[in-house]
C-alpha cells in the first residue's frame, strides 16, 4: 500500500517563500511520476508540476515560480514557491502514479495574504 504524507504549508504574504515535502511509504519505482496539484475554493483542482526520472513539467501559472524535485534515497518530492501570489492560495496534494494506479495524500492548506 502507498501512502503519501504532504507538509509544509501555511500563511505567507504575497512575495515569499514556502517549500512543500510529499514523504511516500510503501513500495514505489524510482520511474513512477510524481506530482502536485492544488484545489482553490470553489475551483477544480489542477495540476501544478510533476517530475519524471528528472524530467519535469509545470503549469503556465507556475513556471518560474516553481520547482519541483525528488530525493529518491528519501522517497521524498519536494515543492518549491517563491514569489508566491494570492491566487496560489489553495490546497496542494501530492500523487504518485504507481503500476497505472493514482495515490493521493491528505493535502496540505498554502493561503497567500498580507
Amino acid at each position: 500500500q502507498v501512502r503519501l504524507v504532504e507538509s509544509g504549508g501555511g500563511l505567507v504574504q504575497p512575495g515569499g517563500s514556502l517549500r512543500l515535502s510529499c514523504a511516500t511509504s510503501g513500495t514505489i519505482f524510482v520511474r513512477d511520476t510524481m506530482g502536485w496539484h492544488r484545489q482553490a475554493p470553489g475551483k477544480e483542482r489542477e495540476l501544478v508540476a510533476t517530475i519524471t526520472e528528472g524530467n519535469t513539467f509545470y503549469a503556465d501559472s507556475v513556471k518560474g515560480r516553481f520547482t519541483i524535485s525528488k530525493n529518491n534515497a528519501k522517497n521524498t518530492v519536494y515543492l518549491q514557491m517563491n514569489s508566491l501570489k494570492p491566487e496560489d492560495t489553495a490546497v496542494y496534494y501530492c500523487n504518485i502514479i504507481h503500476v497505472s494506479r493514482n495515490y493521493w495524500g491528505q493535502g496540505t492548506q498554502v493561503t497567500v495574504s498580507s
